[in-house]
C-alpha cells in the first residue's frame, strides 16, 4: 500500500494503530455534537417539567436517603431500603446542601447531575467507539441522545443514568479498540466500575458476565477483570452491610426477588424498549420490536459478508448485553417504563457498529476496486458533509420531539407547598419527595420515624408483597406502620396513598382520629378529592 494507509467511509484507518485521544476532527465533532444535543434535550426536560416540582415517586426515596446519610441515619439498619447503597453514597455531597438552602435546593443540585451523568453516558457511548470512526460515534451518540426513556429518566435522580455512566466508564477502560485489553491496570480499574455501578443497581452484574465470558480462555485477565468488580462492589457496600447484615439481605435481595404483584403485558415492555409512543397498540407495537431485531441480525450479517471479519468482542458485547437485559426485563412481573434506560446504550451500539462496519466494508471493496490506495476512499470535505448532515438530523428530531406530558403521565405535577406544616415537624408520608421539595423532609422531634420509601417498607418486611398483594395480612408491615403512625405529628397522603400504605382494621382507626385538611392541587386527584391531605395528631 506504499505506506499509505486508505481511509473508509466512517473517517477510520484500516490500520491497527489506536486513535490518540479524541480522534480525528471528525470523530471529535461527531461526540461533542451528540454530546451536546443529549445535554439540551436533557436540560430541556429538566427545565420544561419545573426544577421543584413533584415528577417521580422514586426520587424520593433515592435522594431522601442521602439526607438521611449525611444527618447520620443509616438505611437498612433505620430504615427500609431495597437499593444498594450507591445512589445514597453518589447523592450526599448534594445532600450536604439541605444544611444551608434546604432539601429543596438539594434535590435540584442532584437532578442537575443527574442530567450531567445523562450527557456524559452519551460521549462515553462515542468514546467506546471513536476508532470505528464519526460515523459509528454519530450513530451510536445519537441514538442514545435522543433514545425517549434515556433522556427522561435524567430529568431527576434515579438509578439508570447513573448504572449506565459507570458501566460505560468501564466498558471503556476494559475494551482497547475491538478487543479486551491487555492492560491489568486497565482491566482492574474497568472492573471497579463495573462494580460501583452494582453497588447502583445489581444489574450491572449483567455486562459483567459478558465481558468475562469475553476475556475467556485467559483465566488471569478474567480473574483481574472479577477482582476488580468485587473491589468496586464490596467497598461501598460493606459498611452499610455490617450495620446490618440481615435488613441488608432482606431489604436488597428478598424484597426484589419475591416481588408479588399483577404482571406487566410484554408489549408494553417492548413499548419502553423500542422508545416508541404510549399510544401504540399491542398490534403496531409487536412488529416493531420484531422489526428491531431483524434490522440488528440482517446487519451483521451484511457487515460480516462486506468485510470479511466475524463480529470483534466489541461487536459482542452490546449484542449480547441487550440481548440479556431483555430477557431480564421480560422475566419478572413487574416491570417500570424508566427500567429502559439501562437498556439504551447496548441498543444503540446494537444498531451503530453493524452499519459503520457495513459501510466500512462497502467502501473498502469500492476503493479497492475503482482507486488507487494511496488516494482517500473518502474525501475530507465528504466525510465532513456527512457528519453535519447527522446532526442536522439530530438537531430536527430534537426541535420535532413531542412535549414530555406524552411520554409520561407524571410529568404534570406542580411544586408543593406545605406552609400549614411548621418546619422541622414530624411528617410521615407515603411520598416522599412532597417532603423533599417542600423543605418538610427532615425532622428536630426526637422518634421521628425515619421511613423514606413507603412501598420499599412493605415490600422488605412483607416478602416481596405490596398492599394490593398482601402486605397489609403481614404482621411486620402492620407494626412498622403503627409505630410510624403514632410517632409522627403530621400525616401528608398523596392521592396514590392506597397503592402504598397497607390499610387495614389496625390502621385505619387511627386516620379516623385526626383533623383533616386540604392544600395544594395535582392533577390525579378526582374533582372532589383533597390532593394533600395531612392529619394532625
Amino acid at each position: 500500500m506504499s505506506g499509505v494507509m486508505a481511509t473508509t467511509a466512517s473517517g477510520t484507518s484500516s490500520g491497527d494503530a489506536a486513535p490518540r485521544g479524541w480522534g480525528t476532527p471528525g470523530v471529535r465533532a461527531a461526540i461533542i455534537g451528540t454530546g451536546a444535543i443529549a445535554l439540551a434535550l436533557r436540560l430541556w426536560i429538566l427545565f420544561s417539567v419545573g426544577l421543584m416540582s413533584v415528577t417521580q415517586y422514586d426520587d424520593g426515596p433515592y435522594f431522601g436517603s442521602a439526607v438521611r446519610l449525611v444527618y447520620g441515619v443509616l438505611p437498612y439498619r433505620d430504615y427500609a431500603f431495597v437499593q444498594p447503597p450507591g445512589i445514597t453514597e453518589l447523592m450526599s455531597p448534594a445532600a450536604l446542601e439541605s444544611y444551608l438552602g434546604g432539601t429543596a435546593w438539594a434535590l435540584v443540585i442532584g437532578r442537575f447531575l443527574s442530567v450531567l451523568a445523562g450527557t456524559a453516558a452519551v460521549v462515553l457511548t462515542g468514546f467506546l467507539v471513536r476508532h470505528r470512526g464519526a460515523l459509528a460515534v454519530l450513530l451510536a451518540g445519537g441514538i442514545l441522545a435522543i433514545y425517549p426513556i434515556s433522556a427522561v429518566s435524567a430529568r431527576t435522580v434515579l438509578l439508570e443514568p447513573w448504572l449506565v455512566l459507570f458501566c460505560l466508564a468501564g466498558a471503556v477502560a476494559v475494551f482497547d479498540r475491538d478487543r479486551i485489553t491487555a492492560s491489568t491496570r486497565r482491566l482492574a480499574w474497568g472492573g471497579v466500575a463495573f462494580g460501583f455501578g452494582g453497588a447502583i443497581k445489581v444489574w450491572a452484574i449483567v455486562p459483567v458476565l459478558v465481558i468475562v465470558v469475553l476475556c475467556l480462555p485467559q483465566l488471569r485477565r478474567a480473574a483481574l477483570f472479577a477482582g476488580g468488580v468485587a473491589a468496586g462492589f464490596l467497598i461501598p457496600v460493606l459498611p452499610f452491610v455490617t450495620a446490618a447484615p440481615a435488613r441488608f439481605y432482606d431489604d436488597v435481595v428478598v424484597a426484589q426477588l419475591a416481588r408479588i404483584g399483577s404482571r406487566v403485558p410484554a408489549w408494553e415492555r417492548f413499548n419502553s424498549m423500542i422508545g416508541a409512543s404510549k399510544s401504540l397498540t399491542s398490534g403496531i407495537v409487536i412488529p416493531l420490536a420484531i422489526t428491531v431485531l431483524a434490522f440488528v441480525i440482517v446487519a451483521q450479517l451484511a457487515a460480516t459478508w462486506a468485510t470479511g471479519r466475524r463480529p470483534a468482542p466489541l461487536d459482542w458485547f452490546p449484542l449480547a448485553s441487550a440481548a440479556l437485559i431483555v430477557l431480564m426485563f421480560l422475566w419478572p412481573a413487574y416491570y417500570s417504563a424508566h427500567y429502559a434506560a439501562f437498556l439504551g446504550p447496548f441498543l444503540a451500539l446494537s444498531l451503530a457498529l453493524p452499519v459503520a462496519r457495513l459501510a466500512d466494508g462497502l467502501a473498502s471493496r469500492r476503493a479497492a476496486r475503482d482507486r488507487p490506495a494511496q488516494r482517500p476512499a473518502t474525501p475530507w470535505l465528504a466525510q465532513a458533509g456527512l457528519i453535519l448532515l447527522g446532526l442536522a438530523v439530530l438537531a430536527g428530531a430534537v426541535a420535532q420531539a413531542a412535549r414530555p406530558a406524552r411520554w409520561t403521565s407524571r410529568f404534570d405535577r406542580p411544586a408543593v407547598t406545605l406552609r400549614g406544616v411548621p418546619k422541622g415537624a414530624c411528617v410521615l408520608t407515603d411520598s416522599a419527595s412532597y417532603l423533599l421539595v417542600a423543605n418538610r423532609f427532615t425532622s428536630d422531634v426526637p422518634g421521628c420515624p425515619q421511613m423514606v420509601d413507603s412501598l420499599g417498607t412493605d415490600l422488605a418486611l412483607g416478602g416481596g408483597r405490596r398492599p394490593g398483594s398482601g402486605a397489609g395480612l403481614d404482621p411486620a408491615v402492620t407494626a412498622a406502620w403503627r409505630q410510624a403512625f403514632s410517632a409522627a405529628g403530621w400525616v401528608l397522603l398523596t392521592p396514590k396513598s392506597s397503592i402504598r400504605v397497607p390499610w387495614n382494621p389496625a390502621l385505619r382507626p387511627a386516620a379516623a382520629y385526626g383533623r383533616v385538611s386540604g392544600a395544594g392541587n395535582h392533577p390525579d386527584a378526582a374533582p372532589d378529592r383533597s390532593p394533600f391531605v395531612t392529619v394532625a395528631w
